[in-house]
């Protein structure tokens, strides 16, 4: 049992190393990271309720997650096969484009959200 919970809280300690490194390092997740502070500064000052709060860290969330998923597929492909190359390029723009799907996504709900609470 003891080895179990060590273990598990190695893994917390990697996972939380691998965020820190993201944040550090990928100016794509700083810009993100600096949104998801403007927005839940947002939610706030607006006072979203409940389900709003739920939604929107959700959309954080995943838009973050994605993005951290789209580092370590091309930092692999990078590794993999450092020179251009086709199918390598159709990897890294497939995990981009999914990163993108979850950022418009991520739009959509802040304007649901926010944009009758300003007009």
């Amino acid at each position: 049992m003891k080895t179990f919970i060590v273990k598990r809280i190695r893994g917390f300690g990697y996972a939380f190393k691998g965020a820190v490194i993201l944040l550090k390092t990928e100016a794509s997740i700083q810009v993100q990271f600096c949104i998801a502070i403007l927005v839940t500064v947002a939610g706030f000052y607006f006072n979203i309720s409940s389900t709003e709060w739920l939604v929107q860290l959700l959309a954080i969330g995943l838009v973050m997650s994605v993005e951290g998923l789209n580092t370590a597929v091309e930092d692999i492909a990078d590794f993999i096969h450092p020179d251009y190359h086709n199918k390598i390029g159709r990897i890294k723009d497939v995990a981009a484009g999914a990163v993108f799907i979850s950022a418009v996504i991520a739009v959509i709900i802040a304007g649901i959200i926010y944009i009758p609470k300003i007009t």
